[in-house]
């Protein structure tokens, strides 16, 4: 039968071990994960999606055009951006047919062959939205209609999705200077303890970034205090960081290219400001002051609750001619070599004990996984390992990652499974992925006798639901400034 007339269906073995005993033993992990609900703390799904709750619009617009995984595989093939749908700053016409565009992913999908993207794509395709030929350039229109036609069912709404796809808790990724108006207006139907956001300060901490200045100007607003000097920015900080916690986020979101966290002399931090604030600040001078911030983000989580997320090393728009033309975020990051061992002392010999710092590590470095991360991981109380990400969330890579740092971190040094993705109906399949994974990991160590088949299912349901609610908990209310004047939250700027 061709593969134009069989009907498409995903193998239930599939990312599971080939051996035939290790396999057996496998499927009766993942039996003890297939449902558990999914929570997903590492997000970058638009709040606002969520809150207007509309329909999504077409499956070019929803799978193919904002997927970076996806758009770059095919510009690596000769595919170009306009082709794709993807924008132009300039304003110049791109396709926008979003038929013509899906028969260009479909014709290429070959080239995601031994791919996660494919691994995700299929189990969207297949087990979410019931694509029912494998896809080609014959099938695309098909496959089109299909996906189209579940998509107008309300079913399909993004809110309804989070019961319908198993979510019992995502987190939104937003700027530091963000409103929350749309959590504001989830919380008001309801939905405030599901959908929570994330403080993402990256655009106020590199002070040589073009248009910070205007982001300090609204961060002085959001937060309502008038920004002057060093220390008005930080009490502006902290203010906006109350702001999110009294809006239910749990954690902070840290991007930086380095993992260095040196503080500076607090007047070496005032001067540094002043010259940026002038437009007059060196490149030095700004990396300095952005290693310097990480140290407070995490001085300020010891006061406020909030778990700091950190993951350097992804150097931005690699092409700036793809980043004039296009922005960001069009598959153009490339990972770079990171050091955290000599970067983080500072960070860690002040609050690596302390007992209101969780500070959550992710890398697009494996070599660091056993060399140094699952060390630090391995003896510091505030210290764990985020899941393999990015470049690092495939089958292999999370095969890695499990063998490289079990030895030295064990599995409860870990967050479990934590997803980072924009593309909403992924998620799921992205969950699968790694529960796949841990049962085969697991079921080899159950196959060596190195471990008892209930302890492997516990740890499964452990990486799969325990740790992730565990490493991500609802800040107490004990921590609470008492009033929601910003000058009553704690404030110390010296480190």
């Amino acid at each position: 039968m061709s593969d134009t007339a069989a009907r498409w269906t995903l193998h239930p073995d599939r990312a599971l071990p080939a051996d035939p005993v290790t396999r057996g033993l496998a499927r009766q992990v993942l039996e003890a994960t297939r449902d558990l609900p999914i929570v997903s703390m590492h997000g970058h799904v638009d709040a606002g999606v969520l809150a207007r709750d509309e329909p999504f619009g077409d499956p070019a617009s929803l799978l193919v055009v904002p997927d970076h995984y996806l758009v770059r595989m095919l510009v690596s093939q000769g595919v170009p951006h306009d082709a794709l749908g993807v924008p132009r700053r300039d304003g110049q016409p791109v396709e926008t047919d979003p038929r013509a565009i899906w028969r260009t992913f479909a014709a290429h999908w070959h080239l995601f062959r031994g791919t996660p993207t494919r691994f995700w794509l299929e189990h969207q395709l297949v087990e979410v939205l019931g694509v029912t030929q494998k896809l080609s350039a014959e099938t695309a229109d098909a496959a089109y209609d299909t996906i189209a036609e579940r998509l107008a069912d309300p079913a399909f709404r993004p809110l309804a999705l989070l019961d319908g796809l198993g979510i019992e808790i995502i987190a939104t990724t937003d700027a530091a200077t963000a409103t929350l108006a749309d959590h504001a207006d989830l919380a008001a139907r309801g939905w405030g303890e599901r959908v929570v956001p994330t403080f993402r300060p990256d655009a106020l901490l590199h002070v040589d970034r073009p248009g910070w200045r205007d982001d300090v100007a609204l961060l002085g607003e959001r937060a309502g205090v008038e920004i002057g000097s060093y220390g008005d920015y930080v009490r502006a900080l902290e203010a906006r960081r109350w702001a999110f916690v009294e809006a239910g986020a749990r954690a902070t979101d840290h991007g930086h290219l380095r993992a260095d966290t040196t503080p500076l002399d607090p007047a070496d931090a005032q001067a540094v400001f002043a010259a940026a604030l002038r437009g007059e600040v060196t490149a030095g001078e700004a990396q300095a002051f952005s290693a310097h911030m990480l140290f407070e983000m995490a001085r300020m989580s010891t006061q406020d609750g909030l778990v700091m997320q950190l993951h350097p090393g992804a150097l931005r728009d690699h092409d700036p001619r793809v980043a004039l033309e296009r922005g960001p975020d069009v598959g153009y990051d490339i990972p770079v070599a990171t050091e955290y061992v000599r970067s983080l002392a500072p960070l860690l010999e002040a609050f690596g004990h302390h007992p209101d710092l969780r500070l959550i590590l992710f890398t697009l470095d494996e070599d660091t996984f056993s060399r140094e991360l699952a060390p630090l991981a391995g003896v510091y109380p505030a210290v764990r390992l985020g899941a393999p990400w990015w470049f690092l969330d495939s089958p292999d890579g999370m095969r890695r990652y499990r063998e490289a740092v079990t030895d030295t971190a064990g599995f409860y040094n870990t967050t479990g499974f934590v997803d980072d993705t924009r593309a909403f109906l992924s998620i799921p399949a992205r969950h699968d992925l790694a529960r796949r994974i841990d049962a085969g990991y697991l079921a080899r160590l159950v196959a060596e006798h190195r471990l008892d088949l209930d302890e492997a299912v516990q740890t499964a349901v452990d990486l799969a639901y325990r740790l992730p609610r565990a490493a991500y908990p609802p800040v107490a209310a004990s921590v609470f400034p008492s009033s929601s004047d910003p000058a009553a939250a704690p404030q110390e700027v010296h480190p």
